[in-house]
């Protein structure tokens, strides 16, 4: 029985990644800050809080993390935690930096003052590449971050890549895009429309406000995304990869899916509102994803329409249950 351990395991990636590596037979370790709110629900809504073993630890506390190691033992780790929302990096960027970029380096020591045998996994992100410096993204794409996030998570990127070099470690990063689900925070644009499409659609909201709508991400599935990061790590060689679906949307166009999808028009309830729009933008992203494609056999299988479809569906039933009612909802 293989034995792993998550970082950021109450998260939308950690939970579908537990999930994911206890149907592979996997021993699953999760690390957890407990700090008094209720973290846990996603792992109660995949069913799987009582498979996993937590651990306590703190991301900035390296002697907390060497005895995470200690205790899990793990023959792979796969570090997903970070101050992940990017509008609140401008507004916390010291705090982004700690949790995002040097809590990295931390796992990473952890990892080879501990066992340099371990596979380590470094969630990277699209929003590395911020201001584009090609029409399409490869690994190949310079970096231009836009963000505190996202300069925090290029300097952990490139951590990552120095270990790996430096004490020949196989130390792995998934330079995911946009990955959404039912289990997304509500602070993420695509839950915030599902969830104010099931309210508007029962009568328990009126509008929506967002920033810039005519943005473009390119959005998959988490539940397709966590199963590139595992591939990364039964590679021999480690590397680094692009997971994205290679299609681009306009966050207007993902609100109109999701509106349409309940029957609406979201031109009706859809507020445009400067305060959500970011100090300095990200316009586009599309990635490349061929050489995950080439070199895992991962593309992804998800389609927008049907992860907008699968959203909704979840939110509808969950506002349903807050107010008590029996679900009408197919």
């Amino acid at each position: 029985m293989k034995r792993a351990l998550i970082t950021g395991v109450t998260g939308q990636d950690g939970a579908y990644l537990s999930q994911f590596l206890l149907n592979k037979g996997y021993q699953v370790f999760g690390l957890i800050a407990r700090r008094g709110s209720d973290t846990l629900w996603r792992l109660r809504e995949l069913g799987v809080i009582d498979r996993i073993e937590l651990i306590d630890g703190d991301m900035l506390d390296l002697s907390s993390l060497i005895r995470a190691m200690e205790a899990s033992r793990p023959d792979e780790v796969y570090n997903l935690a970070a101050q992940s929302f990017v509008h609140t990096s401008w507004k916390q960027p010291i705090l982004t930096a700690q949790v995002t970029g040097m809590a990295a380096v931390n796992v990473l020591e952890a990892v080879r003052l501990t066992n340099q045998k371990a596979r380590f996994y470094q969630a990277s992100t699209s929003e590395m590449f911020g201001k584009i410096r090609e029409p399409v993204q490869s690994e190949q794409t310079p970096f231009y971050p836009r963000s505190p996030y996202g300069v925090s998570k290029l300097f952990a990127h490139w951590m990552t890549i120095n270990y790996r070099e430096s004490f020949g470690m196989h130390c792995s990063s998934g330079i995911l895009f946009n990955h959404e689900s039912p289990l997304r925070g509500l602070e993420f644009v695509t839950r915030k429309v599902t969830d104010s499409v099931a309210r508007i659609k029962l009568g328990k909201q009126k509008e929506l406000r967002l920033g810039n709508i005519d943005s473009k991400r390119d959005w998959g599935y988490a539940g397709d995304y966590v199963r590139a990061m595992w591939l990364m790590l039964q590679q021999h060689e480690p590397d680094d990869y692009v997971i994205a679906t290679g299609r681009t949307t306009t966050v207007r166009d993902m609100c109109r899916l999701a509106f349409e999808y309940a029957g609406l028009d979201y031109r009706d309830y859809v507020v445009t509102d400067e305060k959500f729009c970011r100090p300095a933008e990200v316009d586009v992203l599309i990635g490349n994803p061929a050489k995950a494609k080439a070199r895992l056999g991962w593309e992804a299988s998800t389609g927008l329409e049907e992860l907008i479809a699968m959203m909704v569906d979840a939110d509808m039933r969950r506002v349903e249950r807050e107010r008590g009612a029996a679900n009408p909802w197919p």
